[in-house]
């Protein structure tokens, strides 16, 4: 296993203090770390607070700051948050407005927030991210696996709670997001966790993962390797069957890199799904290609299609301010 660590047991924190060093300005860490906050905050707006295990940078902790998350919860590497972290960073960030949870449809982390959920004092609510058609369900969840349809989920809500936006309105809002995206996922490569210094899986030099979880968990096949072309095509056809989206309607484009491939590979893949979705008759109004929901040094890319309307897109294009996206 070759990575830049000093220790297995110290990644976490010194990666959390690299994190608040490099973005003082918007960034501030809870104490023992529990989480990350912005710096500066607005004690009239929803409060919105995410998590889940680390591995999968920038999300969450990237996404704090204005226009998104006001605090997120770093687990240790593909553990999830507790739920007195959780609960702390509520605190931390609540103000009149009650506070919002953003959570991945993962057992540990669904039960970890609705513990914290129930002991943070003042108003709460929950959504739950589920949008992965790779499969029902899987290793660490009953349903849908929670994936990169998350960031555009926290950007959304993010934008409206920044204008004012009530409790219940951000429910429904994220609710709505959540129900118009899908996304699936693809592995060249298994990802290594600091701790186990051995792959998580095995692919020969010639398979693929095709459906892959972002902690490495089975897709739904593992085929030989083919041209990216055909790999969208698989890709994109389980996640438009699954929409069953009109033609003429609009849509936003995620290629999202799982931390192992390179961001030339990224656009041409972007640019086979564009074109398939194209296709279908789909526009691609929006899109965002990068490395955002990634599975540690995973090779591999998910895509993810949102369908927009006019108030979405708006609050997609409003302003950002994170460490990881910004506009």
């Amino acid at each position: 296993m070759k990575k830049f660590i000093n220790s297995v047991d110290s990644v976490l924190a010194e990666s959390l203090d690299g994190l608040a060093a490099a973005h003082a300005d918007i960034l501030a860490l809870g104490e023992g770390r529990k989480f990350v906050r912005r710096r500066e905050l607005n004690p009239k707006k929803v409060a919105l607070v995410s998590g889940g295990g680390s591995g999968h940078e920038p999300l969450h902790a990237g996404f704090v700051g204005h226009g998104m998350l006001d605090a997120a919860c770093p687990g240790q590497v593909f553990t999830s948050p507790t739920p007195d972290q959780i609960v702390e960073a509520a605190q931390a960030v609540a103000g009149d407005a009650g506070v919002l949870f953003i959570v991945k449809n993962y057992a540990g982390d669904r039960m970890n927030f609705e513990m914290a959920a129930e002991i943070a004092e003042g108003r709460t609510a929950t959504i739950v991210t589920d949008d992965d058609v790779a499969v029902e369900n899987s290793t660490h969840s009953i349903g849908r696996r929670g994936v990169a349809g998350t960031l555009i989920v926290e950007k959304i809500v993010g934008a409206a709670a920044e204008k004012g936006a009530d409790l219940e309105t951000c429910v429904a809002l994220g609710t709505r997001v959540n129900a118009r995206t899908r996304s699936m996922g693809v592995a060249l490569t298994s990802c290594t966790v600091p701790a186990a210094g051995t792959p998580t899986f095995k692919l020969g030099e010639d398979e693929m993962e095709m459906g892959v979880g972002i902690h490495g968990e089975p897709g739904r096949r593992r085929v030989k390797l083919e041209q990216a072309d055909a790999i969208a095509h698989e890709m994109i056809a389980a996640i438009a069957g699954d929409l069953d989206a009109r033609a003429g309607s609009e849509a936003l484009l995620l290629v999202n890199g799982f931390g192992g491939t390179p961001t030339i590979e990224l656009y041409l893949m972007y640019n086979a799904a564009r074109r398939m979705l194209e296709g279908r008759g789909l526009r691609i109004a929006r899109s965002l290609v990068g490395s955002y929901v990634t599975s540690l040094d995973m090779a591999g890319c998910s895509l993810t299609v949102s369908l927009l309307d006019a108030e979405t897109t708006a609050l997609w294009d409003r302003p950002v301010h994170t460490a990881a996206l910004r506009w």
